[in-house]
């Protein structure tokens, strides 16, 4: 009751100090996911983003991010989303790096004013990567006979039941190159003067905070909730933003209800995209 009340008074009366808002973005960026397990991808995070910069009196949104990565397409729109709504909103952007913000967790980190990380945090992987499993010869082992039509010679490009074929690598390759100078040119606008001139920078490297941060990678070294303080006074008060939730106390991640069928294959296809996950994570020995 005294909180509301503290609110009907004029600015210039209240004693409170700035509140800023915090969204955690956390886990692999997958463009799928479901209520089995969430992932990081627009339509999870767009409605947090927008409760966060909707907050008129705060002067800045803190975003945490915690991620090695995943896919470009849905670290790239994660990164304009937050951006669109700084200039809207007219607010500063800080990015705290958690344990990772690597490769699409790095594309998503280069949307804040600054990037904070802790000294032993990993940050980096600016290239792209693309992985799977051959199975030719186990067909031929179980006696399994693979049929395929197809109209458009191309259509099987990288089929994992065939074996691989030079041109399929090639075209494979110039695609991954072609996303990487995408990510290369937003890595070189939004670290405009801060970048070192040292090669290794774009290879796909990571490094730990201490080094990110001489390479030009981030901006300085700290933590959330010290930083902040430092920033706007020791009253400054985090408010952490999650997303809504629905009738019965469920989150609303903006995924279509479950059927008995769809709960099936979903928990097929989430266990693979779980192995997926699992080995971002491992990468960087997480």
């Amino acid at each position: 009751m005294a909180g509301f009340l503290r609110k009907l008074l004029p600015k210039r009366f209240r004693k409170d100090g700035v509140t800023i808002p915090v969204v955690r973005l956390q886990g692999a960026i997958i463009s799928g996911g479901g209520q089995f397990r969430p992932t990081l991808n627009l339509a999870n995070v767009a409605p947090v983003l927008e409760k966060a910069f909707a907050m008129k009196d705060a002067p800045a949104v803190a975003i945490a991010i915690n991620s090695p990565g995943g896919s470009p397409v849905q670290s790239r729109l994660i990164f304009t989303r937050i951006r669109e709504l700084a200039r809207e909103k007219k607010k500063k952007v800080l990015i705290f790096v958690e344990d990772v913000a690597a490769s699409g967790g790095y594309m998503i980190a280069l949307a804040g004013d600054e990037i904070i990380a802790d000294p032993t945090s990993i940050v980096g992987s600016i290239g792209v990567v693309s992985g799977g499993f051959g199975f030719p010869e186990l067909l031929k082992k179980i006696g399994v006979e693979r049929r395929v039509y197809t109209a458009g010679e191309n259509k099987v490009i990288l089929d994992p039941f065939q074996p691989e074929k030079e041109k399929d690598i090639e075209y494979l390759k110039s695609l991954q190159l072609e996303i990487h100078q995408v990510f290369i040119a937003m890595v070189r606008e939004r670290r405009a003067g801060k970048l070192t001139d040292d090669a290794a920078v774009f290879s796909g490297l990571f490094w730990s905070g201490t080094r990110g941060l001489e390479l030009g990678l981030i901006d300085g070294l700290g933590d959330m909730r010290q930083e902040l303080k430092r920033r706007y006074g020791q009253k400054t008060r985090l408010e952490l933003v999650t997303a809504g939730r629905g009738l019965f106390g469920r989150r609303i991640p903006g995924v279509s209800p479950v059927t008995l069928e769809g709960a099936g294959a979903g928990l097929a296809t989430g266990l693979v995209e779980a192995a997926e996950e699992r080995a971002l994570w491992s990468r960087f020995g997480l």
